[in-house]
């Protein structure tokens, strides 16, 4: 790859700080990254608080969060070819929240430990697919949007959202799902829902803010690898 030229005088180091659409696609990107201490620390504390099912099943659901994204990322993420695609990928990982959300507020209703453990393991299942489709779209967008030369930053506080998930998540999660119940697991499938459709005037603004060039190329996807002689 040649050199990346030199930033022309006058230009903020930090040219990300000012972006405005990529800073508003990095909050809602950290708003649906919420599913990281809700999976690692919420949904532990529910199944053990207040689900009839075993306990090990916060072991199962963890592994099956595990295997279900080593098979399904690269299948997914062969859907995104483009910020149009990705856009498609990450409305469907909110609606998929939002279902499993819904499931897990089911399991607070008095039932036998196994039916429990079957809806746990139904609504981890549309998790892990929100999951994978939400970080298929979000990987094109964050690289797609960032411009050529500042790869670096951009991708420095496009993964910001990943730390403010993790720093604030658990709090926020424990209060809105252990103390609010089912509705608690409702209203936070709706805020996935409203991060996820969001996402997409804000790419939209985010690339009529870009030049027409790079528009270009983030609408084609990317250049097929040259071929080894």
């Amino acid at each position: 790859m040649p050199p990346t030229p030199p930033a022309a005088s006058g230009t903020p180091r930090l040219a990300v700080l000012r972006d405005r659409p990529y800073a508003l696609i990095t909050a809602l990107h950290a708003a649906l990254l919420l599913y990281m201490p809700l999976l690692s620390v919420v949904i532990p504390l529910w199944v053990v608080q207040r689900t009839e099912a075993p306990r090990w099943t916060v072991a199962a659901l963890l592994m099956l969060n595990t295997l279900g994204v080593v098979a399904l990322q690269v299948r997914v993420a062969r859907g995104v070819r483009d910020l149009r695609t990705a856009t498609r990928h990450i409305r469907a990982a909110g609606v998929l929240m939002l279902v499993s959300c819904a499931a897990f507020a089911l399991t607070a209703v008095p039932a036998s430990p196994w039916t429990a453990l079957a809806v746990l393991l139904a609504a981890a299942c549309l998790q892990v697919l929100g999951e994978t489709a939400l970080a298929s779209g979000a990987w094109e967008i964050s690289f797609g949007l960032a411009p050529e030369g500042r790869q670096g930053q951009y991708q420095g506080f496009f993964g910001t959202g990943a730390a403010i998930a993790r720093m604030l998540g658990p709090l926020l999660l424990t209060w809105l799902v252990l103390g609010g119940g089912p509705a608690g697991w409702l209203a936070l499938g709706a805020a996935f829902l409203t991060a996820s459709w969001a996402m997409g005037p804000a790419v939209r603004w985010a690339a009529a803010s870009r030049p027409a060039d790079a528009a270009a190329v983030s609408a084609s996807g990317p250049e097929p690898a040259a071929t080894a002689p």
